[in-house]
């Protein structure tokens, strides 16, 4: 009688919308394993990142969707740390074919039928993303070395983002889990959130975001990432 009532609170547990930081769950269980994913690869932490896709793909991630993850957040970690997230990701799936399990493949990415430049198709990415028009005398870096700004519009703001394989949204989810983890890129960090709530993400889902920070990467980079958030929020009231 005992185990059948602690199975029954076990349940009601799950069902219960209030996780155990008193937040209100709004992120999926496959959205909080991309956060971990993302966070441990930028980290270099291997061992933590087996641990993180095998909870992803248990969610229901597609390979697809892990390996585009781990493609798109070399714009912002690197090769390295992208080229060892993916070694590490094949091995992952090996050790999980040899144990019976099997990965469900996911799907490509459709061919991109725009016939404009690809910097062209870039900037109006870009501009969904931010909220803003790309227009006026370019300042800042994009004055400074216009070949970087070019490279930005037409690789990654074009190559990556006309990928269909994650949505936009999933995209930045895996960006501030980028920025969060690497820290020291607060300004970064804080354009990128803006961009989750432009792009779809709720504040609720964003307050979550850090908590998965906290509980997967540490206290330090979830402060960090919270009072940035804080400002995002009170600054678009």
């Amino acid at each position: 009688m005992k185990s059948i009532i602690g199975l029954l609170i076990a349940l009601a547990g799950m069902s219960n919308p209030i996780n155990a930081q008193g937040i209100k769950r709004a992120l999926s269980p496959k959205d909080q394993s991309t956060i971990s994913i993302a966070a441990w690869t930028a980290k270099g932490d291997l061992d933590q990142l087996k641990a993180a896709l095998n909870t992803g793909l248990d969610a229901g991630l597609t390979v697809s969707q892990v390996k585009e993850s781990l493609v798109h957040l070399y714009a912002y970690a690197g090769f390295p740390r992208s080229l060892r997230g993916l070694q590490t990701f094949m091995q992952v799936l090996d050790d999980r074919k040899a144990k019976g399990l099997t990965d469900e493949a996911g799907r490509e990415a459709s061919p991109v039928n725009d016939h404009r430049t690809r910097y062209d198709r870039g900037k109006t990415n870009l501009e969904k993303l931010t909220g803003v028009k790309e227009t006026g005398v370019k300042t800042g870096y994009a004055a400074f070395a216009p070949e970087i700004e070019v490279f930005l519009k037409e690789h990654l703001f074009a190559d990556l983002f006309d990928r269909d394989v994650l949505t936009y949204a999933e995209r930045q989810l895996v960006t501030v889990s980028v920025l969060a983890a690497i820290g020291g890129v607060e300004r970064m960090l804080r354009s990128h959130l803006n961009n989750c709530l432009n792009v779809g993400l709720t504040a609720d889902q964003l307050q979550e975001f850090v908590a998965v920070i906290k509980s997967a990467i540490g206290k330090k980079e979830a402060r960090s990432a919270q009072k940035i958030l804080d400002e995002v929020i009170k600054n678009r009231k």
